[in-house]
């Protein structure tokens, strides 16, 4: 302290802070491996900063780099904009709008659609399928992403999509054909020949088309009806055609008789069948299932009525009163 009160070294010097390090203090051992590796790496900064500056020096940089990295800037914003806020249809959507509008100034607009082969399907469907609206440029429409997305339509198995310019569409279509109708959760449904689904059976023109039942019975239905087909007088019959756990056919006729086919190699058992009904009636008796899973039997099974009279029938006869 001088000879006025006032103290002769600062109170902030290293030395003289509570709790703080004293000059020439020694370094603990962390600190004694860490200060040369600090050292080193401020060395290499300082080396790197001095060999780009030197290289700069002097380096002109084009006028508008500036206005062109701020738009580069600007243009990335928007476009991460875009893909976070899930933007991106609707700007694209609105890209082509302009863009169809400017072919359209010149006179390729859409302006007749030329359409043949439709019957199950309105021209509005068609037309909205193949992506034509009032704006449609024809110059930039693209006719395979047309026709892919006309095929992806139930009835249409087949689509042609051709541009006649400056202004005219043609499209033609082949419908699938209704093969057969599939019961399966209670709903029923018009399914093609190949199996594929159609649609809900809302047309009562279709309502006599053969009937299969059961999941899995769609993909299997072309090749068991084709088998039927060869059985005329058998076919008549059925009501429906059942596919059990899709591995094997039951037949419901129209009098409730359940035919039981085999898993594999159903047409011996409907021939027996066959000539069963047409040497004995087997069909048209009272009866409730004829069973023809196993290849050298038949079994028949009675209604409640029939096999209550056949039990009747066995019996022995009753003897009249007075005989010994």
């Amino acid at each position: 302290m001088d000879g006025r009160g006032r103290l002769a070294e600062p109170l902030t010097r290293p030395g003289n802070m509570r709790g703080g390090r004293r000059a020439g203090a020694r370094l603990r051992p962390g600190q004694r491996v860490l200060a040369p590796v600090l050292a080193k790496m401020a060395s290499r900064i300082s080396r790197f900063m001095r060999f780009w500056t030197l290289r700069l020096e002097g380096v002109r940089i084009p006028r508008f780099t500036g206005i062109a990295a701020s738009a580069l800037f600007l243009v990335a914003s928007i476009g991460y904009g875009a893909v976070r806020g899930d933007h991106v249809r609707m700007i694209v959507d609105t890209l082509e709008d302009w863009r169809d509008a400017g072919a359209n100034s010149l006179g390729f607009r859409i302006a007749a659609v030329s359409l043949s082969g439709e019957k199950h399907v309105s021209r509005a469907e068609i037309v909205a399928a193949a992506g034509v609206t009032g704006r449609t440029s024809l110059l930039f429409l693209d006719v395979e992403a047309a026709r892919a997305r006309l095929k992806t339509m139930p009835w249409i198995a087949e689509a042609t999509v051709r541009k006649l310019f400056p202004d005219r569409l043609q499209i033609r279509v082949r419908e699938r054909e209704p093969f057969a109708l599939w019961q399966v959760g209670g709903r029923l449904s018009l399914i093609a020949a190949d199996g594929t689904l159609i649609g809900p059976l809302n047309d009562p023109a279709f309502a006599a088309l053969p009937l299969v039942v059961g999941p899995g019975a769609q993909t299997k239905a072309r090749d068991f009806l084709a088998l039927l087909d060869r059985y005329p007088s058998i076919r008549e019959q059925v009501r429906a055609s059942v596919l059990v756990a899709e591995r094997r056919w039951n037949l419901k006729l129209k009098n409730n008789v359940d035919i039981r086919l085999p898993e594999t190699d159903a047409g011996p058992a409907l021939d027996t069948l066959l000539a069963l009904d047409r040497d004995k009636r087997l069909i048209s008796r009272d009866i409730l299932a004829i069973d023809l899973r196993l290849p050298d039997r038949v079994t028949v099974r009675l209604s409640d009525a029939a096999a209550q009279a056949r039990e009747e029938a066995r019996k022995p006869p009753k003897k009249k009163g007075g005989d010994a």
